[in-house]
């Protein structure tokens, strides 16, 4: 845990003591994982709010009271912020940081500015305002800068809790240098570097939101044996309200006074000396009115620089012949950026580890801790006149070596990387490939565009006869993208660019297009709107279900598909950042989302938080070699399944070719809407049309159903039915519809089907009749029969004899 000064004052608050007057470190256990801190709190005055601003209460009779704002004065307030540690006074107000309910104090203190605790100083009897006092030390003259060349350069030294250390900071960098050197009254930064101590020392740690201004209200923690910072000013010279540090109103000190420069005493080689002097490129601006006006003095003297001076003051000058600068006329100078980059080791100057040259030193260049952004990557690729950013890497050595290091919000304007550059010690190493030959223009995303090719320098357009499917694979795979997905001309708007004179014959496994063979071209030239223009499918997916709007989140990098995950995912995975994936995916909103154990490590693609609620393709992402069972999963609003629709008949339901379904006149029938998502609740419509009604009937959905019922089918009922399920799922209303259902009534039969029905029924009904007829009838004149009529059967022999007897009648 960090003892923060805030920690510390919340510790003397649960005392019951007033603020924290200091801390500091008095031993060092064998345990790295204990410190020893002695701590000292007022015991009689505390600022409710803040360490060094707040509200003023005072202890009296073990109670704290509120102090009236008419019983203290500028003097009172000097004795406090020096009773606190904190700078000297900077505003004194009444009621500015809330209101109390706390008693008032009841003497008016009668300070003189000199003593050393606020109940030392003497007191009346108060007056009544109902204001209580509130107060603002600032930190003033509690910077400087030691052991430099001159008082604007050194080592930084902050007091604080009545204590002057070195203060070292994550991120310390050259905005920062700006606003200490601005509250010495130096003049323009030079360099900001970082320090390792030789013997032991405490440091104040700043947090990595302190920004120079507001050291004395944010965060810090005392540390051991740390880096400490030093920073360079310009003693004379700045350059005030520019773009940047390098450009701006220029403005010379001479006795402890800042004034003005007329152009017209200043020319180019003035200008050299000047951004020279600041570690600024050559001077590529010199104007005046440019920065805005001033009511500064002018300077007496005009310079008469040769242009090699290390600075503006060595140079000769000679008294100036006249005595006004006319309004507009004070010199604005804009110098060049004097940071170069450049790819290192790669197969072209469009790849390869990138380096940087800061403070005329080459180094490589690796990402803060928050990552980068992709169009970080893609400013890096403008630089060095490439094109389209296609992939990077993180690698990781064995030994740490000096390296500059850039946050993702400086990475997106080159002119600010002076400003934000760190330098430190590390390890990875930042491999980066731009495209050098290829590009897509004005699409949606840099998988997307109308195609150009680079030859000569100069940019050609792609006739889209000349180009086709292999060929797309090929600039697809290039860029970094998904395989292509749509192929045709005029998608992004017409060009003015020459076109492409050959023919790509790509066999769809190469790698660049350029190393596809070609021919010459057989178009003359392309007509308009023919220009190749390509969509490579994006760089997100969802995978594991049978909807492409539900599953893991997978992203495309390196021509490899890889689950994402993030950091903090617990936090980051959230309504927002999943509904920004559906989004993107064209897939709604998210309606669930989860992070689940797969229990089988895979290699992830690790992006930052903030990537989550920004468009993907231009999000900051690592390239580290990291697996992790965790997986990101989503379902949108998109792959929930449609609702069904279904009817039923009392005397049944038969389907006709080409007529739906059918229900006779007269019968009661119902329509029934189900949905088979999990989300209970809402209500279903159902929405009827015919050629001369529209209908619509809504009931609440029971069980994820309802039913519609109707008591007697007629012509009227005789149309197209359709079920919508309307469900509010995470604070978003939800339409699902159904497929449509076509319903035919049938109200009477046709009279040949009447006739034919009939007659085939009485005909059955003869036919049976008239064979049980015959058999009964048979079958009663044999029992009647007598029994002496009939044969005796004296057995086969006789009736064989019989025959022969028998006489042949011819």
């Amino acid at each position: 845990m960090r003892w923060t000064l805030e920690r510390v004052d919340d510790v003397c608050k649960s005392l019951d003591c007033g603020s924290v007057v200091s801390m500091r470190r008095i031993e060092e256990t064998s345990d790295s994982y204990r410190i020893i801190l002695e701590i000292i709190c007022s015991d009689s005055i505390r600022l409710v709010n803040h360490l060094c601003s707040g509200r003023l209460e005072v202890m009296l009779n073990g109670s704290w009271s509120s102090v009236n704002e008419d019983d203290f004065d500028q003097q009172d307030a000097e004795v406090v912020c020096r009773e606190l540690g904190c700078g000297p006074p900077s505003g004194l107000q009444g009621a500015l940081y809330g209101e109390t309910e706390a008693p008032e104090w009841s003497r008016e203190f009668l300070c003189e500015g000199h003593e050393s605790a606020l109940l030392k100083c003497r007191s009346s009897v108060h007056k009544y305002s109902g204001k209580a006092a509130g107060l603002t030390c600032s930190d003033s003259g509690y910077l400087r800068l030691v052991d430099g060349d001159h008082r604007c350069s050194g080592t930084l030294k902050m007091k604080y809790m009545g204590e002057w250390r070195s203060v070292y900071g994550d991120y310390i960098n050259m905005k920062f240098a700006e606003s200490v050197c601005k509250q010495l009254d130096c003049g323009s930064p030079i360099t900001v570097r970082r320090r390792r101590p030789t013997s032991r020392e405490d440091v104040w740690i700043l947090h990595p939101s302190c920004d120079g201004y507001n050291l004395m209200e944010c965060s810090k923690y005392i540390r051991s044996k740390h880096d400490f910072t030093e920073i360079t000013c310009s003693e004379s010279i700045r350059l005030v309200n520019g773009d940047n540090q390098c450009s701006g109103r220029l403005e010379v000190k001479s006795n402890n006074s800042w004034s003005i420069v007329c152009e017209d005493d200043f020319d180019q080689q003035d200008a050299e000396v000047v951004c020279r002097e600041l570690d600024c490129g050559p001077p590529s601006g010199l104007q005046g009115a440019l920065y805005g006006e001033t009511e500064a003095p002018e300077w007496s003297r005009e310079f008469l620089c040769e242009g090699h001076e290390s600075a503006l003051l060595i140079c000769r000058s000679s008294q100036l012949t006249r005595w006004t600068c006319l309004p507009g006329k004070a010199v604005e100078i804009t110098c060049s950026d004097p940071d170069q980059v450049m790819l290192v080791g790669g197969a072209n100057h469009c790849s390869g580890e990138l380096h940087m040259k800061h403070h005329q030193q080459w180094r490589p260049v690796v990402p803060f801790y928050s990552g980068w952004f992709m169009e970080s990557f893609q400013v890096v690729c403008h630089r060095l006149n490439c094109e389209s950013f296609v992939s990077f890497e993180d690698e990781t050595e064995e030994a740490e070596k000096l390296v500059w290091i850039i946050k993702s919000d400086c990475m997106k304007n080159m002119s600010l990387w002076r400003e934000c550059v760190d330098d430190t010690s590390n390890s990875n190493r930042i491999i980066i490939t731009c495209s050098d030959s290829i590009r897509l223009m004005n699409g949606a995303d840099p998988c997307s565009g109308r195609l150009e090719v680079k030859s000569n320098n100069s940019w050609s357009t792609v006739c889209e006869d000349d180009f086709d499917q292999q060929d797309a694979k090929v600039v697809c795979r290039e860029l970094d993208c998904g395989p292509p997905t749509d192929l045709q001309g005029a998608l992004y708007g017409e060009t003015e660019a020459p076109e492409w004179s050959r023919e790509f014959l790509c066999e769809g496994h190469e790698s660049a297009l350029i190393d596809c063979k070609s021919i010459s071209s057989s178009q003359k030239f392309c007509s308009s709107g023919k220009a190749v223009e390509l969509t490579c499918s994006g760089r997100l997916r969802l995978m594991g279900t049978t909807s492409r709007c539900a599953g893991v989140l997978e992203m495309f990098s390196h021509r490899e598909w890889r689950p994402v995950n993030v950091y903090k995912s617990e936090e980051s995975w959230n309504h927002e950042a999943a509904t920004a994936v559906c989004s993107r995916l064209g897939c709604g909103f998210s309606v669930f989302q989860e992070i689940t154990n797969n229990s089988t490590e895979r290699d992830v693609w690790w992006i930052g938080s903030s990537c989550l609620t920004s468009r993907f393709h231009v999000c900051m992402f690592y390239g580290w070699k990291e697996k992790t069972e965790d997986r990101l999963e989503v379902s949108c609003s998109d792959s929930l399944q449609s609702p069904n629709i279904s009817v039923s008949s009392s005397s049944g339901v038969s389907k006709a070719r080409n007529q739906g379904l059918q229900v006779f006149f007269g019968t009661s029938f119902s329509i029934i809407c189900s949905s088979h998502h999990l989300y209970q609740g809402g209500i279903f419509q159902l929405i009827f049309n015919n050629s001369t009604t529209t209908l619509n009937n809504t009931l609440p959905a029971v069980n994820n159903s309802a039913l519609f019922s109707f008591l007697e089918a007629s012509s009227a009922h005789q149309g197209d039915y359709m079920c919508v399920h309307h469900v509010h799922i995470n604070s978003q209303n939800l339409r699902l519809q159904s497929q449509q259902l076509s319903l035919t009534v049938l109200v009477s039969v046709s009279l040949t089907e009447f006739i034919i029905r009939h007659v085939v029924v009485l005909l059955i009904m003869v036919v049976s009749t008239s064979t049980l007829y015959v058999y009964f009838k048979t079958k009663s004149r044999r029992m009647q029969e007598p029994k002496r009529n009939r044969p005796v059967d004296d057995g086969p022999a006789l009736r064989l004899r019989e025959r022969r007897r028998r006489p042949l009648v011819i």
